[in-house]
């Protein structure tokens, strides 16, 4: 399937949007939910097909769970409960899935193999491969160690491991690995990265602490079923804030947003350059703040420079680096990013994306092996965009067509379901006036 959206300038964004909810909280507590004793019901549960490929693997490991609309009920197993199964589970597309999940299965005594679609299959695993199998568990993987991974776990040691590098996928496999030591571990995490992995162990009954940069985990907690309501995503809210930012007529709405304070980063940072952002009806649930954001365009944000990225920052922002490349192309000051060579084995090379896709649409910028510079002040212009089945390139891309002379016309655009179903069409209602 090669779905092509044409998109083409806009200036006026405005009305209601009520986004799906949040990827990194809906993996995480469906697996959570399946190793659970008792029932969970999830609320407002992702839509993205990634999400739906958790769900798909904790089928086949054993899982009863019922969908309907955006609720999802899972019985849980316990947490020794899951069954081996059949065949491959299917990642798909979904990292998370793939990573997180291989900490749980590494704690269950059988042998299980985990796969995923092309991207993933490309994606290398061996920042989970090494502290699992420090662990004990026995793990298989292709060359250079690529997916599919084969799992046979059972009685694991707990460890104390310090991260190589930020990444809260790592920390939680770990954690979740943790569940089934024979003592406390710990992960160090010298770098802050999202923390909805230990939030959400806490509000199931596993017991965390917090001890400087070390975080622990007690192994064999008794995780009880939830009954819970996700917010909505703010790396979904991202393209639409950012759109808004440049629009000379907007005044959107964003409801029930996810305000995590490891995710407000991105707030934090559009704020420091001059987004004309308020925050209304805030609220806390299961530790997870949420609220409604109301962005108009922001012409102080455009006249200005965007703060670099770098360093710690990077990880705050990672997924939302798409975005913001298009967004300092258009600032005056344009914007500096650095230290970001993850973005290199995401769902596609996203700074080769960047580069390549900018240019096409007239953009002037360095690339470089952990980043970009990106000079502002830069005309865009309609080109084609050619995605590389990579979600967050598309719905970025999207936000530059409302802002560049002539037609945009997006290649793939179907990828932006991994993480956003609906996009198109939320996109279409507040610019078609």
């Amino acid at each position: 399937m090669n779905m092509i959206e044409n998109v083409n300038y806009s200036n006026s964004i405005s009305g209601t949007i009520h986004l799906p909810g949040d990827k990194s909280i809906s993996h995480r507590y469906a697996m959570l939910a399946a190793i659970a004793d008792g029932t969970s019901v999830l609320r407002h549960f992702a839509s993205s097909r990634d999400c739906h490929s958790t769900l798909g693997c904790l089928q086949s490991l054993g899982v009863e769970m019922e969908e309907c609309g955006d609720t999802v009920t899972l019985l849980g197993r316990g947490l020794r409960g899951l069954r081996v199964p059949d065949g491959f589970l299917d990642a798909g597309n979904s990292g998370t899935t793939m990573r997180l999940l291989s900490g749980i299965l590494a704690g269950h005594p059988f042998t299980s193999s985990i796969t995923g679609d092309s991207s993933l299959s490309n994606r290398p695993m061996g920042r989970i491969i090494r502290p699992l199998q420090q662990m004990g568990a026995a793990i298989e993987s292709r060359e250079k160690d690529l997916p599919p991974l084969k799992i046979r776990g059972g009685s694991l040691k707990s460890i104390r491991y310090v991260l190589p590098v930020a990444s809260a996928q790592v920390k939680s496999c770990v954690l979740l690995a943790g569940l089934y030591g024979n003592g406390i571990t710990a992960v160090e995490a010298a770098v802050p990265t999202r923390d909805h992995t230990e939030l959400a162990l806490k509000e199931f009954g596993a017991v965390v602490r917090f001890d400087g940069d070390w975080i622990e985990v007690d192994p064999g907690p008794k995780l009880r079923g939830r009954n819970l309501s996700i917010p909505g995503d703010l790396s979904g809210a991202a393209f639409f804030l950012v759109a808004a930012a440049l629009a000379p007529n907007a005044d959107l709405n964003l409801t029930g947003v996810g305000l995590n304070g490891r995710r407000r980063e991105l707030l934090d940072y559009l704020l420091e350059a001059g987004l004309d952002l308020t925050i209304e009806n805030e609220t806390v649930e299961a530790g997870e703040p949420r609220g409604d954001l109301r962005v108009r365009h922001s012409p102080e944000l455009v006249e200005g420079n965007l703060p670099p990225i770098r360093g710690n920052r990077v990880a705050a922002l990672i997924d939302e680096i798409p975005v913001l490349s298009v967004l300092g192309s258009q600032t005056a000051g344009g914007v500096e990013i650095s230290d970001a060579g993850e973005l290199r084995i995401k769902e596609s090379d996203r700074i080769a994306a960047i580069a390549a896709n900018l240019r096409s649409m007239g953009v002037a910028l360095e690339e470089k092996t952990d980043g970009l510079n990106i000079p502002g002040n830069q005309r865009l212009r309609g080109a084609d965009i050619y995605t590389r089945g990579d979600h967050r390139i598309a719905m970025a891309f999207a936000v530059a067509g409302l802002s560049a002379e002539g037609e945009t016309r997006i290649y793939e655009a179907e990828c932006a379901d991994v993480s956003f179903p609906g996009f198109w069409d939320a996109l279409r209602t507040v610019t078609q006036k």
